[in-house]
């Protein structure tokens, strides 16, 4: 299996496992509950060596929440996401580690009403 989808869908059963409400692909539909957690873009830069392929995944986690007020809920919900990806050290194929991490909660004024917008970029180092 491509090293980024192995662990898109690591990172999918274990936030579901959290008990978030967790999409991807597409968007949920408009009526859907907040908070919710949305797996977005996936970069894969890799090379081989002598005896194995290594490299480095980029997945993009969000964070939706329909009240401004709840940045402590974002937060938390950020946290435990950082914790989950740092826990994962070995799938089927690969291992794992996360090397880096960017975080931000910005506002969102797409919809009529003033969304929070938590985003976590993770950089997975594999081999």
């Amino acid at each position: 299996m491509d090293p980024q989808q192995e662990i898109f869908t690591e990172l999918l059963l274990r936030i579901k496992a959290l008990g978030y409400d967790v999409f991807d692909g597409e968007l949920p539909p408009e009526n859907t509950p907040y908070p919710f957690v949305y797996l977005g873009d996936m970069q894969q830069t890799d090379r081989n060596t002598k005896t194995e392929v290594i490299g480095s995944t980029f997945p993009s986690i969000h964070i939706w929440h329909s009240s401004p007020k709840k940045r402590g809920t974002i937060s938390k919900m950020l946290q435990e996401i950082k914790l989950v990806c740092r826990r994962i050290e070995k799938t089927k194929n690969y291992s794992w580690f996360v090397k880096n991490v960017n975080q931000r909660i910005i506002t969102d004024t797409t919809t009529k009403t003033p969304l929070l917008h938590g985003i976590l970029e993770v950089e997975f180092a594999f081999s």
